[in-house]
């Protein structure tokens, strides 16, 4: 029988387990309270793929050298809008709330209302909807 590898679970490293949580489910990620102290979290979607977070520390207490990485992203999380006035609305909640924008919603060329904001460990969140969709409802 030959095993096919599939993707289960995208991990994220986080400094402030609290601040990346409280970031996370702002976006709808279901993460119980009491997992901001944790040293490991994890939120499943609907669609059975999971969101891990470790600490730096707990990633540091099997990869002793681990470093966190500089020099712009590695990893890109994207969060699929109900529409364009989603991605506006969820990009000034998120400002408002603290977080930093690094891109404002713009209707992108490939069709889709588009925005980033960063997370507390300075990733760009891409928040976008597509336009044509939702001008045709």
């Amino acid at each position: 029988m030959t095993l096919t590898p599939q993707l289960d679970s995208v991990g994220l490293v986080v400094a402030d387990m609290a601040a990346s949580l409280s970031f996370y489910r702002r976006l709808g990620l279901d993460v119980p309270a009491e997992a901001d102290s944790a040293p490991h979290a994890e939120a499943t979607l609907p669609s059975g793929l999971r969101v891990l977070f470790d600490t730096e520390d707990t990633v540091r207490s099997f990869d002793p050298d681990w470093t966190r990485p500089e020099g712009g992203d590695r990893v890109g999380l994207a969060f699929r809008c109900d529409g364009p006035a989603e991605v506006d609305k969820v990009y000034e909640e998120l400002i408002t709330a603290g977080h930093r924008g690094h891109l404002e919603p713009w209707d992108a060329f490939w069709g889709q209302r588009y925005a980033v904001v960063l997370d507390p460990d300075g990733c760009g969140v891409s928040l976008f909807a597509d336009i044509e969709a939702a001008s045709a409802t």
